[in-house]
C-alpha cells in the first residue's frame, strides 16, 4: 500500500532520487518499478534533458501515439494532419472524413479576426466618465511606457491595436479594467501579452496616483491583477464543407443520400437545441482540435476552455458546428476561436512539434487556424454520420478491439481467432474474454 507522508525539499532532489523516492514510497517492488519508469527516458540525453525543462519533478516521459491523417484538402491544397491521440478512432474516422470530402471539394477556411485580449483589473473610487474623458492622453501615456517591449512585434506587424476603459464596479464593487486588444503575429503570444500588461498597470498607477488628471481623493488606483484573457473570440476562423445532397455517398446501413443528409441535419439541431447533446457534440469537434494542438506544442487546454465559452456565448451551451440543407445543397460548418502559434514556447522546443510543423510546411499561425478548424469540422462530421447510421460503438468498437486483445494478454494465435470469429458481431470486453474462456486460452 503507498504510503502517504510528507517531502521536504522534493524539487531539488536529483532526477533519479526523485524517481527512487516515488518508487520506494508507493511500490512494493521498488527497484523494478524505478527501472520501469526509466525505461521511458531517451536516450539522447541532450534531447532528454529538454524534455525535462518542459515542467517540474519531471520523472519521466509519458509517451502518447503520433498518428497522422492523410487526403485532407484546404483551401484547394492536400495537406496531411499530424495527431496526437491515445484513442484509434479518432484518427481513423477523421482520415474517412478527409478521403469522403476530397472528391467532394474538401474544406474551405476564412480567418475572420486574429485578435487577442488581456485585462488590467483595478479598483478606484472614481467614475469612468473621467477615464473616457481622458483616455486619450492616457493611452499616449501607457504606449509610451511600453514603447521598448512592443517594438520588436511591431516590426512584424503586431503590436497594441486598442485599448479601452471598462467600469464593472455594477458586477465587482469599485472594480474597473483596461481592455486591451493584441496582434501577436505567429506566436500564441501569452508571455508577450503579460508582460505589456504588467507594464500597462505600473505605468497606470503611476500616472494615476501622481497627477492633476485624477482628483486628490480619487489617487487611490490599485491593481488586482494584469493577465492575458484565454477567451478570444475575435480569434476566429470560419471553416465550412459543402456538396449536393445527392453527392452524400452511396448506400450506409440501407440509408440514401437523402435521408442522411436530414437526418445529419436534425442530429446537428439536437446539438444546438440541447446542451446534454452539445456537450458530448463539442467534445467530438475537440477530440481532433485537441489532437492537432498537441501535436504542433500548442495549448490544448486554453483552446478548449475559449472553446466551450465560446459555444455559450448566448447564454445557452449549444453546438459548435451547424448544418443547413438549401436549394439541394448540404452544408456543414462552424465558427471557432482558436489562439495557436507556430514560433515561441513548445513549438520551437519539442522535437516532435517540430517534427508535426514541419509535416504541415511550416505553417503560419493563420494557415495553422485553417487546418486545425478543418480537423475539427471533418471529426464532427464522421462522429455525426456513424451517429445517425451505423451507430458509434460499431467503428469505435472495432479499433478498440486491439487495445482489448492487449488487456487480455491474448497470444498471436488467440487475437487472429478473435478478429476472425468478431468480424461481423458486437465487440465488448466482456464478449471477447467469454469467448476465448470457452475456445481455450492457448
Amino acid at each position: 500500500m503507498p504510503q502517504n507522508s510528507v517531502i521536504e525539499g522534493f524539487s531539488k532532489f536529483s532526477k533519479q532520487d526523485k524517481v527512487q523516492w516515488i518508487a520506494d514510497q508507493y511500490f512494493q517492488s521498488s527497484k523494478d518499478k524505478a527501472e520501469e519508469i526509466q525505461r521511458y527516458w531517451l536516450t539522447d540525453h541532450e534531447q532528454q534533458t529538454i524534455m525535462d525543462g518542459f515542467s517540474e519533478n519531471v520523472i519521466g516521459n509519458h509517451i502518447l501515439p503520433f498518428s497522422v491523417a492523410p487526403n485532407f484538402l484546404i483551401d484547394g491544397v492536400l495537406h496531411t494532419l499530424p495527431m496526437v491521440i491515445e484513442e484509434s478512432s479518432v484518427v481513423a474516422a477523421a482520415s474517412s472524413a478527409a478521403k469522403f470530402w476530397l472528391t467532394r471539394g474538401g474544406f474551405k477556411t476564412t480567418i475572420i479576426s486574429t485578435t487577442k485580449l488581456g485585462h488590467v483589473h483595478f479598483t478606484w473610487s472614481g467614475n469612468i466618465l473621467l477615464l473616457q474623458e481622458n483616455q486619450t492622453f492616457i493611452i499616449d501615456h501607457l504606449m509610451e511606457e511600453v514603447a521598448p517591449l512592443v517594438s520588436n512585434m511591431q516590426k512584424r506587424g503586431g503590436g497594441v491595436k486598442e485599448i479601452v476603459f471598462k467600469d464593472l464596479s455594477k458586477k465587482v464593487d469599485s472594480v474597473f479594467q483596461i481592455e486591451v486588444s493584441f496582434e501577436t503575429c505567429d506566436s500564441m503570444g501569452a508571455n508577450f501579452i503579460n508582460t505589456v500588461l504588467e507594464a500597462f498597470a505600473a505605468a497606470f498607477t503611476n500616472l494615476s496616483n501622481s497627477t492633476d488628471l485624477f482628483p486628490a481623493d480619487h489617487r487611490d488606483v490599485e491593481v488586482v491583477m494584469s493577465i492575458l484573457s484565454n477567451y478570444t473570440p475575435e480569434c476566429l476562423v470560419h471553416v465550412e464543407t459543402a456538396c449536393p445532397v445527392d453527392q452524400l455517398g452511396g448506400p450506409i446501413n440501407d440509408t440514401d443520400a437523402i435521408t442522411l443528409a436530414h437526418k445529419f441535419k436534425k442530429a446537428v439541431d439536437i446539438a444546438r437545441a440541447d446542451t446534454y447533446r452539445a456537450v458530448t457534440h463539442n467534445k467530438g469537434i475537440f477530440n481532433g482540435i485537441d489532437a492537432l494542438i498537441l501535436a504542433t506544442g500548442n495549448d490544448f487546454r486554453a483552446v478548449e476552455a475559449c472553446g466551450h465559452a465560446f459555444a455559450a456565448k448566448s447564454g445557452q451551451y449549444i453546438s459548435l458546428s451547424s448544418c443547413e440543407i438549401e436549394d439541394g445543397i448540404f452544408q456543414f460548418s462552424m465558427d471557432i476561436p482558436l489562439a495557436l502559434g507556430t514560433v515561441g514556447g513548445l513549438t520551437s522546443l519539442h522535437p516532435m512539434a517540430k517534427i508535426a510543423l514541419e509535416i504541415l510546411g511550416n505553417p503560419s499561425a493563420c494557415d495553422l487556424m485553417r487546418y486545425t478548424a478543418a480537423l475539427g469540422l471533418a471529426q464532427n462530421f464522421a462522429a455525426v454520420k456513424s451517429l445517425v447510421t451505423t451507430g458509434i460503438q460499431k467503428g469505435h468498437m472495432r479499433m478498440h478491439l486491439q487495445n482489448i486483445i492487449n488487456h487480455l494478454g491474448l497470444s498471436k494465435a488467440e487475437a487472429d481467432l478473435v478478429n476472425t470469429h468478431f468480424r461481423d458481431k458486437a465487440i465488448s470486453h466482456s464478449a471477447i474474454r467469454t469467448f476465448v474462456e470457452e475456445n481455450g486460452k492457448k
